[in-house]
């Protein structure tokens, strides 16, 4: 607990007076310099470094950011002192913000294996889940109030995590607990200053308490800040985090995450000056290198503006991603700007990374997945479609996504709640496309049955400190099926209703009960029931499913496709969303082929595309049959969705291609031929012969002479070329 202003000026004078009769404690030093005496703290550190016992000696290092120095005490500490728990305890801590929580968590379980009551161990253990988003740190957190009601830090944490989850109540009331037992808590009134932010009031008289008890304490700041880019508002944290770093310019953790979040909002130059100094003064944590080394990696990118967007691509695969990119941009944002019936006030600016690391680094210190793309105002960072195996994401629905989150912050001041924002973007996605829509995974579907969906008040916990593996998953699904429930029920205008609400800083309470006429915990109920009566078949029959599913695998393995035919239409009914890995679907569609059904085949595959199945030979196996059936329009249809799925294919586009131009789609063609040569086929000659025989039979007659010119350039004897140029060269 930390010691009230008073005491720490007495323990000041004490402490430098020439007849101090006894060494300081770690617990006074750390009070005179969160009480504003950073010279007086400085120099009780110091003192504790002249001292014969080696903990007491890493604690007054550790003041004094001597950290290797402060990392041996505490490591000899340990070994003379092998039952104490608080020993183990200030180690790993020391190593968790030294960058070491895999350390950090062992000491603190070490910790509990001496002290099975030690709050602070606990408290430990919650610091350390929280950084990852483990879903563990409420947990751990309660279990050290359990322990110790009174401690001051316990209670300041679980505001911060329940400010974290959009919970005001549970943050305020955490933070008056706080205050109630030490008048001076400062993190305790940060979480009220970023409270009143939140809710659109003024954070200055909570700043001002803070300031008067430490006029340094910029992490105060610092926890301003990080709320606020909890709840998307990027440029407000961006202020705060300058003005922590105005009161404590040694304040790294802070100084990083100002350079991170510029590097967000696209603000590179000064996002290397700032992540360069935390790098250049011993701040190196994951996020600080990490940011660097992407900065380095731009040099590797080319930006194309035009109008209304800004596209950063990866040189080795710009041309070839451009126009796919630039197609579904442009359709996303017309559909936008029409539907919410707003146009943005700024171009957007889409990054796509084909290294997923790089990508990882724009996510670090962010809730939720982050997984395949993320949103930072006007700026939209996701993976490219290289980034991934082939079939396991379909980045053209990742982008739709994505700048549904564009229009949304943007119309909203950034102030919708995080489960309506992903919620809305994952209905949009279905909107787009059918075969789009959230996939009902497995995971999902236990969720389902164990009855774990949260009440919508709530929902934003499941994305922020998620309770078990699969809930960010769960919490994506359940907020896209809420808002595909308001619409079928009450209108696609009440979502835009709703975000209009939230611009105004209504809670996720309020906005149910304006625009829905219903309270929430009646919605809830009446959700769950249009849900579970639309999914609760695939529910009931989960276990028999995955009992059926088995057997049929092993059928097909066996070539037994009578029996696969027999039982498979029964599988696939039992749980048609199921598309993934050794599904029915293709076990069916493998059968019919063996007994020369190809129509039921098709038919099958068809089903399995409907259902959002993404597998590339799928579909691919699927076009063929389409094409071999006599329809070639479907089959250049499937092989453009796949287009959306993995484009880095050099036979897709030539097939798609060729498919385009039979039907008269020159345009079509001529993009896909123009693909081809993007990826620099060896068979080069080819491919500008076919390009050239694109242009030609669009009438474009200069350019088809060119491409031809250059395939005989490449193959000199290549016959089509030479009769296509024959033609050329002939009359019109």
């Amino acid at each position: 607990m930390r010691l009230r202003l008073g005491f720490a000026a007495v323990c000041a004078a004490a402490l430098l007076s020439a007849g101090a009769a006894r060494a300081a404690t770690p617990e006074e030093c750390r009070s005179l310099d969160l009480h504003g005496h950073p010279r007086q703290a400085q120099a009780c550190f110091e003192s504790l470094t002249n001292s014969s016992s080696p903990y007491l000696r890493a604690e007054g290092f550790w003041g004094l950011d001597r950290y290797e120095e402060a990392n041996d005490a505490f490591r000899l500490a340990v070994a003379q002192n092998n039952g104490n728990a608080l020993y183990r305890v200030r180690w790993g801590l020391l190593l968790r913000e030294r960058f070491n929580a895999a350390a950090a968590e062992r000491l603190f379980e070490e910790a509990l294996k001496r002290d099975p009551r030690s709050a602070q161990a606990y408290l430990g253990l919650a610091r350390v889940s929280a950084d990852g988003f483990d879903g563990k740190a409420l947990e751990w957190t309660a279990k050290a109030l359990e322990l110790d009601p009174k401690l001051v830090q316990a209670h300041e944490f679980a505001a911060n995590l329940a400010l974290e989850d959009s919970n005001t109540r549970e943050a305020v009331a955490q933070a008056g607990r706080a205050l109630q037992l030490d008048p001076d808590a400062l993190d305790a009134m940060a979480v009220h200053a970023a409270v009143e932010l939140l809710d659109g009031r003024s954070p200055d008289s909570w700043l001002a308490k803070i300031r008067r008890i430490d006029p340094y304490y910029g992490e105060a700041y610092a926890i301003v800040a990080h709320q606020l880019v909890f709840h998307y508002q990027y440029e407000d944290a961006i202020a705060y985090y300058r003005q922590a770093l105005g009161l404590d310019p040694r304040l790294w953790p802070a100084r990083s995450r100002l350079g991170i979040n510029l590097l967000r909002l696209g603000e590179d130059d000064e996002a290397r000056r700032q992540l360069v100094m935390c790098y250049d003064n011993g701040y190196r944590d994951a996020a600080t290198v990490n940011g660097l080394r992407l900065l380095d990696s731009y040099k590797n990118f080319a930006t194309y503006r035009d109008g209304s967007i800004v596209l950063m691509l990866n040189q080795k695969e710009a041309a070839l991603l451009r126009p796919y990119v630039e197609d579904v941009l442009r359709r996303a944002m017309a559909t936008y700007q029409k539907k919410y019936q707003f146009k943005l006030p700024a171009p957007v600016e889409v990054q796509l990374y084909p290294d997923h690391e790089d990508f990882a680094v724009r996510t670090t210190g962010m809730p939720g997945l982050g997984a395949e793309g993320v949103t930072f105002g006007e700026v939209v960072a996701m993976d490219s479609p290289s980034a991934r195996p082939p079939g396991s994401f379909n980045w053209a629905s990742t982008l739709w996504h994505e700048m549904s989150h564009v229009y949304i912050l943007t119309l909203t001041n950034h102030l919708v709640p995080r489960w309506f924002t992903e919620g809305l973007a994952v209905h949009e996605q279905s909107q787009a496309s059918g075969e789009w829509a959230d996939a009902l995974t497995p995971d999902i579907v236990v969720a389902l049955r164990d009855k774990k969906l949260l009440p919508v008040t709530r929902l934003d916990q499941g994305f922020v400190h998620p309770e078990y593996p699969a809930q960010v998953f769960v919490s994506y699904y359940q907020a896209g099926r809420i808002c595909d429930y308001i619409q079928s029920r009450w209108g696609a205008a009440k979502l835009l209703d709703m975000a209009h609400s939230f611009a105004q800083r209504k809670t996720t309470a309020q906005a149910i009960e304006q625009n829905l006429g219903i309270a929430p915990a009646e919605f809830d109920k009446e959700f769950q029931a249009w849900l579970y009566k639309d999914v609760g078949g695939v529910i009931a029959n989960f276990d028999l499913w995955r009992a059926a599913l088995k057997t049929l695998a092993g059928q097909a393995q066996n070539h037994h496709y009578d029996a696969v035919l027999a039982q498979g239409d029964r599988v696939v009914r039992m749980y048609p969303q199921y598309v993934f890995g050794a599904n029915a679907y293709e076990f069916i569609a493998e059968a019919d082929i063996a007994k020369q059904d190809k129509k039921a085949a098709a038919s099958i595959l068809k089903e399995y595309e409907k259902h959002g199945g993404s597998d590339p030979a799928t579909l691919k196996q699927l076009a063929s049959l389409e094409e071999g059936l006599g329809e070639p329009e479907e089959a250049a249809a499937t092989l453009g969705r796949l287009i959306d799925i993995y484009p880095i294919d050099e036979g897709l586009h030539r097939r798609l291609g060729a498919l385009l131009l039979a039907q008269g789609n020159y345009p079509g063609a001529i993009r896909e031929f123009s693909a081809v040569l993007d990826m620099h086929p060896l068979d080069r000659a080819s491919a500008e012969f076919d390009l050239a025989q694109a242009y030609f039979d669009a009438g474009q007659r200069d350019k088809a002479k060119n491409y031809v010119l250059l395939s005989l350039e490449a193959a000199p004897d290549y016959r089509p070329a030479q009769k296509l140029l024959l033609k050329l060269v002939g009359p019109e």
